[in-house]
């Protein structure tokens, strides 16, 4: 079963637009995207959600009493907010409130997607320093020209230097503390922008790359 995920955020163009990358996953489902917390806990009474991602500042009910309202219900609703505050005690506030995650709007949207597998998952470790880490530039600046022609994530690139040391799926996931299927999903994401069709071209393409 997919991921089903309501989005709650002001900014309607900056929230239909996160939605969008994430609907090109297989495992997310996009119920509803709103701009206030009331219209969400309307769209909570209607249908079922496994994840929210919302933003701090709304009109009426902001991110933080909305996610105090529904803590107040008991919901199992899984929380991540996406802000654009790189503030500790902001993090903290979200933290001790019962959030599941916190990212920064300007992250890369793949950190976004690895993070919402990574929270429904139970795997997700709530760490400032990896908030900052995720908004930080590419490390890899001498792949850019690769980046840019393929496409790939900085998660992917990560991923993709383990794989070309000849690691299995297991052995990264395990190496990520993530599951198998996040990896092979990750992976299949990979070989499409490679346009390679088995490990060996994979490791190749990662060698020329400079990543072996």
């Amino acid at each position: 079963m997919p991921t089903r995920i309501v989005m709650a955020d002001d900014h309607k163009m900056f929230a239909v637009g996160i939605a969008n990358i994430l609907k090109r996953e297989p495992d997310f489902e996009i119920v509803a995207v709103h701009n206030s917390g009331k219209q969400v806990l309307s769209e909570l009474e209607r249908q079922y959600a496994d994840l929210l991602i919302t933003d701090m500042n709304m009109p009426g009910m902001d991110g933080i009493g909305l996610i105090q309202q529904l803590k107040k219900q008991k919901s199992k609703l899984k929380i991540i907010v996406l802000s654009m505050y790189d503030d500790e005690e902001i993090f903290k506030q979200c933290i001790k409130q019962g959030v599941d995650a916190y990212v920064l709007k300007n992250a890369d949207p793949d950190e976004l997607v690895y993070t919402i597998r990574e929270v429904m998952e139970n795997r997700h470790i709530a760490d400032f320093q990896r908030v900052l880490y995720q908004a930080e530039e590419s490390p890899y600046e001498e792949l850019d020209a690769y980046k840019l022609k393929f496409k790939l994530s900085r998660r992917e690139i990560e991923i993709l230097k383990y794989f070309a040391k000849g690691m299995s799926n297991r052995e990264v996931a395990e190496k990520l503390n993530l599951s198998i299927h996040t990896i092979e999903t990750h992976r299949k994401h990979i070989h499409s922008k490679l346009k390679v069709s088995n490990t060996s071209e994979l490791i190749k393409k990662a060698i020329d790359m400079g990543l072996g």
